[in-house]
């Protein structure tokens, strides 16, 4: 029998995706055990800063990944999301499993249940910008935290909504909040969102090959176009950008924007390709270079800039 060690996130959602994927590598090969080895971040231990504050993409997975290059776990499972969009030296992502809903949500009341000058509570710079676009009016506000805290913060006095993932609440039996649904061609999802990433160290050929047994090949080309489209823009999760990648056949079409902090520019774009990476680049390319969107970047460095 071989032995794995999986290093996780300690959350509730965390330990889901790492059950999740300890499961199918199972069901490929029954001989397999699997030991889940949890632990914090940095992310999960700060929920009083933003996390542009601790270092932007990376926050929760680098204490992860430190498991695997040490040694001390052979591989780890992420929220694809998380992963900063370069290659970590010394880990393959080896496997990213079918992916879930991409799309985000409101909890507490609908857009349109909002009145003049609401709360609404959001973590990423991404879903603040579509927001501000959508309803200007709106008070936008930091969210950090659980899911499980996110969804009380909708029920606070003060705040009047969150917006979150869809498919967390879906794994952790909380869709019964949902008041509304957006529409993925409006607020364009996260790089990875819905999908897990596996990761191990890049020299270990044996784990490689296992994991490769729960890769989803229309997930991975999703994903890999995304992040191809994060990597040219030199961008993280701390910047108002998304990607979202769809296959049919061979045949990759991806949608992406990129916004200005208060969401008052937002440029959209679609193309489709074969070759996942470059066509993320591509578009990406396509942004900054053909639609204006060197400017809007610009001003991300502005409002990070103190003074």
């Amino acid at each position: 029998m071989t032995t794995l060690r999986l290093a996780t996130r300690s959350s509730a959602l965390a330990l889901f995706q790492a059950n999740s994927v300890r499961d199918q590598l199972l069901i490929a090969d029954p001989s397999l055990d699997v030991e889940i080895i949890p632990t914090d971040t940095m992310g999960d231990l700060r929920h009083d800063l933003p996390i542009s504050f601790l270092g932007g993409q990376g926050v929760f997975v680098k204490e992860v990944q430190q498991l695997v290059l040490e040694g001390r776990a052979d591989f780890a499972v992420h929220s694809a999301k998380d992963l900063p969009s370069s290659a970590t030296p010394g880990l393959t992502l080896a496997a990213i499993t079918t992916r879930g809903d991409v799309r985000d949500c409101l909890v507490g009341r609908t857009l349109a249940g909002l009145g003049p000058g609401a709360t609404v509570a959001c973590g990423a710079p991404r879903r603040r910008a579509v927001l501000a676009n959508l309803r200007p009016d709106l008070n936008l506000v930091e969210l950090r935290g659980n899911i499980a805290t996110r969804v009380a913060k909708s029920k606070e006095r003060g705040i009047d909504a969150v917006v979150v993932a869809l498919t967390a609440l879906e794994r952790l039996g909380l869709e019964g909040e949902v008041a509304e649904i957006f529409d993925p061609l409006v607020m364009i999802p996260q790089v990875g969102q819905g999908a897990f990433g596996v990761e191990c160290r890049s020299d270990d050929e044996l784990t490689v090959r296992i994991l490769r047994g729960v890769n989803d090949r229309d997930t991975e080309l999703s994903v890999t176009a995304e992040r191809g489209f994060l990597a040219e823009l030199g961008a993280g999760c701390s910047v108002p950008v998304g990607a979202w990648a769809v296959t049919q056949g061979e045949e990759i079409s991806l949608r992406a924007m990129l916004a200005s902090p208060d969401g008052q520019a937002i440029l959209r774009t679609t193309a489709s390709g074969t070759a996942a990476e470059e066509l993320g680049r591509k578009v990406a390319a396509q942004l900054r270079d053909d639609l204006g969107g060197a400017g809007i970047m610009a001003s991300w460095q502005r409002q990070a800039t103190p003074g």
